[in-house]
């Protein structure tokens, strides 16, 4: 099903910027005059606001808007409590072998995971290629910079103007990152979080994302991660040289040459 979208703002202090939005983006331009739950002719809404631009379900009901935010909330927690190099998608990346790594997430989405790789000490290239949802990354990273806490974190975190397939072929990356959208599951329904349930919404399953495996391969160095969840097939079947097993979920780990090997000595 495909729904319905466009941009707006309630503050005609942002007007000019929405528009600019909306025509980069290919879509109309709504200057909302009333509450989002009373909007009935688009389903979902890109805002442009003072705390940036957000992802809006309309009608009544509709949950709070989604944003990039690395200051606060989820992303905050994380940095400060989540466990640092213990945590599962370090030990997959490598860093529990080498430090410093430069990593490509070719399906940065909000750019959770690139965020707690770049916290980590990772130099973290970021491709996304829906482009309302590059809009809203490139925002939350420009908004990060203004914050003492993440600027430094932020500044390691560079998104790129193409997606996997456009990376030119002789840019190398330690490891590849991939976290392709995934068919919702009945068993995971209830903990869904929102922006998820977002994605699925509008941007869909990645039905290409077998394919995202050969150029990860070719552009990753040492390795090439995948997250997958339990009991999804490995991308493009190619079984991986190992796992990590989570309680949600898996990585996936294609090793090319090995981090702590003599080659890997910087």
């Amino acid at each position: 099903m495909r729904h319905s979208i466009a941009v707006a703002t309630n503050d005609k202090i942002f007007e000019s910027e929405a528009r600019s939005l909306a025509m980069s983006l290919g879509l109309v331009f709504l200057s909302l005059n009333v509450p989002i739950k009373f909007v009935t002719q688009y389903d979902y809404l890109i805002l442009k606001t003072q705390d940036g631009i957000a992802i809006a379900k309309t009608g009544k009901g509709a949950p709070k808007p989604v944003c990039v935010d690395f200051t606060s909330g989820a992303a905050d927690h994380r940095r400060r409590f989540g466990g640092g190099k213990g945590q599962d998608i370090a030990k997959a990346v490598g860093l529990n072998k080498r430090p410093g790594l430069s990593v490509l997430d070719a399906t940065a989405g909000l750019g959770r995971d690139a965020f707690v790789l770049a916290c980590l000490g990772c130099s973290v290239s970021l491709c996304e290629r829906v482009n309302f949802v590059r809009a809203m990354l490139e925002d939350g990273l420009y908004r990060g910079t203004f914050y003492h806490e993440v600027a430094d974190i932020v500044a390691n975190m560079h998104l790129l103007d193409t997606d996997i397939k456009g990376v030119d072929s002789g840019s190398q990356f330690d490891v590849v990152y991939l976290d392709p959208m995934y068919p919702h599951m009945d068993k995971s329904s209830a903990a869904a979080k929102k922006e998820m349930a977002f994605f699925r919404d509008l941007v869909g399953q990645d039905l290409d994302a077998d394919a995202l495996l050969p150029h990860a391969l070719r552009l990753a160095q040492y390795r090439v991660v995948v997250k997958r969840p339990k009991g999804a097939p490995f991308l493009n079947h190619a079984k991986p040289t190992y796992q990590l097993e989570g309680k949600s979920g898996r990585f996936d780990i294609y090793v090319l040459k090995s981090l702590d090997s003599l080659h890997a000595v910087r």
